[in-house]
């Protein structure tokens, strides 16, 4: 075998600051493969220069949908979850549930405009109706002034288009503001295990969520996540089990073609199923998008949870037909050239 060297670097979520290091990576540094990359609009710039420079990128950590629609390219895979999939499952099972009225608190950048959009579509396409949206710039620390707005509304469900520490903010102001006691629902469109162990469950709750990973889904997930704890002092996230996941499946592509060129090893993660702790046969399609079963669960009350990490409750498994973007709606131009 040969080494694996491991390199990382802060994006600061600055897409010029991302592209810039994935330059260097790959032009410079030797790096075969990129990995994670948080940060919708910062994915975008580092999958641009991997097309442009013929190297792998695997976007386990963002979340837009162009991933893998205008914006596809054969070097890269989009492994965990995207805007289409979150919205067609918490968003979908909530328009179902009666939540027809809605305003959007939204991130404003790529990802919470591509999430905004693919949640409006459901509802809209289920009978619901969205009354308004505010734009809230990323790392807000005051949602006081759009809780208003959201409350203005009256809508039913106040959707969060938004992740991490900005999700976390929303839906701790939008308790202490009363929000939900009036009557209004917060719908979390990305929530993390970590956001609902930050929150604590009497504020998290009820909220319903869509994951492609469950540290207690299964023997082999609770076995990986119990090591990883041991190590990372918390539960791992969908997003660091697809890190592991995606970079188990490129090892055993350079080890099964006996090389990192990323057109033979792309061509075999394509054609081998993605079996791990997260994923039971899953596929690499031609946009980049990796189909895999995702999960739609409800965070417990305070009383149901048994302990330490013992958060959701599955409500549903939702199958990657249903899950993800159909190939012919993305707009991806590899799928188009395809077919001709």
């Amino acid at each position: 075998g040969k080494p694996i060297g491991l390199v990382s670097a802060d994006h600061q979520n600055k897409p010029n600051t991302g592209a810039s290091l994935a330059r260097q990576w790959y032009t410079r540094d030797g790096v075969t493969a990129i990995v994670d990359v948080p940060t919708s609009s910062v994915a975008l710039a580092v999958e641009g220069v991997s097309r442009e420079q013929k190297k792998l990128f695997f976007a386990t950590g963002a979340g837009a949908s162009d991933i893998t629609g205008k914006n596809c390219s054969p070097y890269t895979a989009h492994w965990v979850y995207d805007t289409y999939a979150l919205a067609h499952g918490t968003g979908s099972a909530i328009v179902k549930n009666g939540g027809k009225s809605w305003f959007f608190l939204t991130a404003d950048y790529a990802f919470g405009h591509d999430l905004e959009r693919d949640t409006a579509e459901v509802v809209n396409a289920s009978g619901g109706k969205v009354l308004g949206q505010a734009l809230v710039p990323l790392n807000t620390a005051d949602f006081s002034n759009y809780l208003l707005q959201a409350q203005g509304s009256k809508a039913q469900i106040v959707g969060l288009a938004n992740a991490g520490q900005d999700t976390v903010n929303s839906i701790k102001q939008a308790s202490e503001f009363g929000l939900t006691q009036q009557g209004q629902k917060l719908a979390g469109l990305l929530v993390f295990i970590t956001d609902v162990n930050s929150l604590g469950l009497q504020a998290a709750q009820g909220l319903q969520l869509t994951s492609a990973f469950y540290w207690d889904q299964s023997p082999e997930a609770r076995a990986w996540s119990e090591r990883f704890l041991k190590v990372v002092h918390h539960m791992p996230t969908m997003n660091q089990a697809g890190v592991y996941s995606a970079l188990r499946h490129y090892f055993e592509a350079v080890q099964a073609v006996g090389s990192t060129d990323a057109e033979k090893v792309m061509a075999k993660m394509r054609e081998t199923p993605i079996n791990d702790v997260m994923t039971h046969d899953g596929k690499l399609r031609i946009d980049g998008r990796v189909l895999r079963d995702l999960y739609l669960f409800q965070v417990k009350t305070p009383a149901e949870s048994k302990g330490p990490w013992d958060y959701y409750k599955q409500l549903r498994v939702i199958p990657p037909e249903e899950a993800f973007r159909p190939l012919d709606k993305g707009g991806c131009p590899l799928v188009t050239a395809a077919q001709k």
